[in-house]
C-alpha cells in the first residue's frame, strides 16, 4: 500500500500563512493525481485543491487567489501553500492520492488518505 503523512498544521492567527505538506512512501508506486481537502466540524469533507502528475492544478472557488498547490517528484511530496488565512479555513485537512502500484507481477491501482493535520485559524 502507498501510505501518506500531512504535515505543516497549527494555530495561526487570521491573515497569516501556512504551508502543509503530503509526502507519499510505499514501494514501486507512480501517483497520478494529488488532493487536498478539508473537514470542517459538523460538515462534509470538501475538496481544497488538486494536482495532476502533469502539472493541472483545480481549486475550490473559496481558495482561488490564496492557495497553491505544487509538488516535488524527487521528494514525493506534495504541498499546499495557504495564505490569508481566514476562520472559516479552520479544520482538518487530509491528503488524497491515486495512481498505479506494482505489486505480484502487476500494477494494481491504489486510493490512499492521510490521517489529517489540523488548521485552527484565530479570529
Amino acid at each position: 500500500q502507498v501510505q501518506l503523512v500531512e504535515s505543516g498544521g497549527g494555530l495561526v492567527e487570521a491573515g497569516g500563512s501556512l504551508r502543509l505538506a503530503c509526502v507519499a512512501s510505499g514501494t514501486s508506486f507512480e501517483v497520478s493525481q494529488t488532493g487536498w481537502y478539508r473537514q470542517a466540524p459538523g460538515k462534509q469533507r470538501e475538496l481544497v485543491a488538486s494536482i495532476h502528475k502533469g502539472g493541472m492544478t483545480t481549486y475550490a472557488d473559496f481558495v482561488k487567489g490564496r492557495f497553491a498547490i505544487s509538488r516535488d517528484n524527487s521528494k514525493s511530496t506534495v504541498y499546499l501553500q495557504m495564505n490569508n488565512l481566514d476562520h472559516e479555513d479552520t479544520g482538518v485537512y487530509h491528503c488524497n492520492a491515486d495512481g498505479l502500484q506494482y505489486r505480484r507481477g502487476q500494477f494494481i491501482p491504489f486510493n490512499s488518505w492521510g490521517r489529517g493535520t489540523q488548521i485552527t485559524v484565530s479570529s
